[in-house]
């Protein structure tokens, strides 16, 4: 064992990483519920104005912010024991402390999601600039992953942010070259785009949101153009088989949408890992 406790290997640096993505999963946590509130709010203060409408009683002042959290329900406010990421949860057994009101789950599941990011970006990359930039990355995705899963929406907030960061961590060559990342950006962007415009021609139906295109394009920034076609292969193939489960055993229509943002979101992040090696067993096999 390394006695040195601040060594990048060292039990407590890792205690210290899980502790970070504890807390920043808290944060993705409200931000899931937030953000969209927030964007229907702002959509419709613009619908207004762009109809010359009168405006909207004027609501209570709501952003990342403010209110501190509070329970849904019987709006209480939470005590400060009751926000410890993951033990608040564990605490209180998934109920309000006040109302016994269930608590989602989702909470719990972002605050674990984001600590295990934190540990394996340090696990993989080590205490280094690609270390701490796959875990802002890994947050972004976990983000967009819920956020779509609720509201079936990818929010430029975080989408076109994330892109223009791809881009410029690219620019030391941190994951790829540079020239390689704008390619992917550009040619992700461009190939959905195609693809949602020859479905919409051929069947008169969007089959894909636009916002797809610039997730697709924040994966591109990211990884460089490389692997894109790992990163479609897989979030195509996980979404129709999870598509079809559900069809089959009919906890989803045939003909209700389904967000394409999370397959995307997951394919990412795992080609941000093990995306090389992938490609590498998948060139020798189809090549003997």
């Amino acid at each position: 064992m390394n006695p040195n406790p601040f060594a990048p290997d060292s039990v407590a640096v890792y205690v210290f990483a899980a502790a970070m993505g504890a807390v920043i999963g808290s944060f993705l946590s409200m931000l899931v519920y937030r953000l969209p509130i927030i964007l229907k709010r702002q959509w419709d203060r613009d619908c207004r104005e762009a109809l010359a409408l009168p405006p909207a009683e004027k609501a209570e002042t709501f952003n990342i912010a403010w209110p501190a959290s509070h329970c849904p329900q019987c709006h209480a406010p939470l005590a400060v024991r009751d926000n410890i990421p993951l033990f608040g949860f564990l605490v209180l057994r998934g109920r309000c402390r006040h109302c016994a009101a269930p608590i989602p789950r989702r909470y719990f599941l972002i605050e674990v999601l984001s600590t295990l990011a934190a540990i394996v970006s340090l696990a993989h990359f080590g205490l280094t600039a690609r270390g701490a930039g796959a875990f802002v990355l890994s947050a972004a995705l976990i983000a967009l992953t819920f956020i779509d899963m609720r509201e079936q929406i990818l929010p430029d907030a975080i989408t076109l942010p994330f892109l223009w960061l791809g881009l410029l961590v690219n620019r030391a060559g941190l994951y790829t070259s540079l020239d390689s990342a704008v390619l992917g950006a550009a040619g992700a962007y461009l190939f959905l785009w195609l693809v949602f415009h020859a479905f919409r021609l051929a069947t008169g139906k969007e089959g894909m949101g636009h916002g797809d295109f610039k997730l697709f394009a924040l994966g591109g920034a990211w990884l460089g153009w490389q692997l894109l076609p790992l990163v479609l292969l897989f979030a195509s193939l996980a979404g129709a088989l999870y598509g079809g489960a559900l069809i089959l055993t009919r906890r989803l229509a045939r003909t209700t949408p389904m967000p394409f943002g999370p397959f995307l979101c997951a394919a990412i992040w795992l080609a941000l890992f093990y995306g090389w090696p992938l490609m590498i067993l998948y060139l020798r096999g189809a090549h003997g």
